[in-house]
């Protein structure tokens, strides 16, 4: 064990996609300027028209550091709206407590997230981006649909827990792209708290009645 970090350059070596020494002095913080850089550009401008170029422009490096790093433009998209999606991953806090009440629980955690404007604009980024692009689309399945809903079907030990899943996936992610990408009024006014009471049931019905 080196303790060297994840996506941290390996000493003494230099391999493909390696970047040159002066893209390498960008210092501390290249790889979270990249992310942070690449969080604006796919929320702005969608998946197919940021390139990694421009990526790199707004964060201050070379491009070569930027495909070090992530390696590809699909690679970077997914670890740039990671970040977003962490809040929601707590699975674990969305099973404790009364089952009855786990789908309040879980609108609670997936419109928290969007009404956050600290995490909205990555999710706005793949939301838009999945309406066009297969890459996309795949990212937003891994972490909206296999990484937390079918995590939490299968914790609750009832049948078709993937059609579960997918049932209460097509819910939450239509409520938010009328909400939060179309703007669809009155649902883009009215108070979280309302959209959390009308949503509840139905995610309670299609995760946990047989």
């Amino acid at each position: 064990m080196t303790g060297r970090t994840a996506g941290e350059p390996a000493p003494g070596r230099r391999g493909r996609g390696r970047p040159s020494r002066t893209a390498a002095e960008a210092g501390p913080g290249a790889r979270e300027r990249i992310l942070a850089a690449a969080r604006g550009g796919f929320a702005e401008h969608g998946y197919d028209r940021t390139s990694v170029r421009a990526v790199a422009r707004a964060a201050g490096v070379d491009a070569a550091l930027v495909h070090h790093y992530f390696g590809t433009k699909e690679r970077l998209f997914a670890a740039a709206i990671e970040v977003s999606f962490e809040p929601a991953l707590g699975v674990h806090d969305v099973l404790a407590g009364d089952r009855d009440a786990i789908g309040e629980r879980l609108a609670r955690l997936f419109f928290g997230v969007w009404e956050d404007e600290r995490t909205r604009a990555p999710l706005l980024a793949v939301m838009r981006s999945a309406l066009t692009n297969e890459t996309a689309a795949g990212v937003l399945r891994t972490f909206v649909l296999r990484r937390l809903l079918e995590r939490i079907a299968e914790g609750l030990d009832v049948p078709d827990p993937t059609l579960r899943a997918e049932l209460a996936a097509s819910q939450m992610i239509g409520v938010a792209l009328l909400r939060y990408v179309l703007g669809v009024e009155p649902l883009a006014s009215v108070d979280a708290e309302e959209i959390v009471r009308r949503v509840a049931p139905t995610l309670q019905r299609h995760l946990t009645e047989h």
